[in-house]
């Protein structure tokens, strides 16, 4: 029996910041008919619950966090997975001005780290999962059956980050900054991130997503 045998069927998504990740994976699982793990709302939640405690952000200690953490819990919904506090739906807190300005600071934060990758990893103990974030294919799921690796343009990451942001096209000064910070980020996750070395790679740059989402559930459909 093959590692892939004894598990369901779990598809990980990974690629640079604005990459598409998190939208790719919620609609490759619903076409899948599985669910949805996304791992960056788990660091929302640990951060939601240790704001919680009301002290300043830059006197949070990583123990602090981890203790925070253990208050956040995993619960099944129809097609994903809700992150609760104390037992309770985290809900619209979690994308507070709040939560978001303080986020990064937990995310990099490496037991942190740890802790949501065994939460994110015990989704698929008994549901086929479609998970997305960092490290998914690589330190999380390392036998995952299909691993993918977005990628797009700096500049055409930038134009759809700003078009979600605010609604509209941007102007060339807009899209010269975003796609320099892009850069820059991408410079950065280089150093800790790594695309898996039997992912598949799909560069989104001159398709739509709903033939990004059609390769993937092929890809997938393959390997079920």
């Amino acid at each position: 029996m093959s590692s892939f045998d004894r598990f369901p069927l779990v598809v990980t998504i990974d690629g640079p910041a604005a990459s598409g990740k998190s939208s790719t994976a919620t609609a490759v699982a619903a076409r899948l008919g599985v669910r949805h793990v996304d791992s960056g709302m788990l660091y929302r939640s640990v951060t939601a619950a240790r704001l919680q405690a009301g002290d300043a952000p830059d006197l949070w200690t990583e123990q602090s966090v981890l203790e925070a953490a253990r208050r956040v819990t995993l619960k099944p919904g129809e097609t994903d997975f809700v992150p609760c506090i104390d037992g309770t739906d985290c809900g619209d807190a979690l994308h507070g001005d709040a939560v978001t300005s303080t986020v990064s600071l937990v995310a990099k934060m490496s037991h942190v780290r740890a802790w949501v990758n065994i939460a994110v990893r015990s989704t698929a103990a008994s549901h086929e999962v479609v998970v997305d974030g960092r490290d998914m294919g690589t330190a999380v799921f390392p036998d995952a059956r299909l691993k993918v690796w977005l990628v797009a343009l700096p500049v055409e990451r930038a134009r759809r980050r700003l078009l979600q942001r605010t609604g509209r096209a941007p102007t060339p000064a807009e899209l010269s900054a975003e796609t320099a910070e892009l850069e820059a980020r991408d410079l950065k996750d280089r150093e800790q991130t790594q695309p898996a070395a039997d992912a598949v790679w799909i560069d989104t740059t001159g398709i739509s997503q709903d033939e990004q989402v059609g390769r993937i559930v092929a890809l997938a459909e393959e390997r079920r």
